[in-house]
């Protein structure tokens, strides 16, 4: 296998794991009253975790692409 299908494979996964983790934020906002300090500090950890995620997927699509030009 490739270098480059490996890191298409990791671009996939870390896309999809971004996108779930968008959609679990959404959704913790969506679920009522919104004044709750557990409930803003659990938004404020999901936003982090889901720019974490898309870092990750920017540097593994810059590798992926180094890596399919070779």
């Amino acid at each position: 296998m490739k270098l480059a299908s490996i890191f298409l494979v990791l671009v996939i996964a870390s896309g999809l794991a971004t996108l779930g983790i968008l959609f679990a934020g959404m959704f913790n906002m969506a679920r009522g009253a919104t004044d709750s300090v557990e409930r803003a500090r659990r938004s404020n950890r999901l936003m982090w975790w889901r720019v974490r995620m898309q870092l990750l997927t920017i540097v593994l699509i810059m590798l992926w692409y180094f890596a399919s030009r070779a």
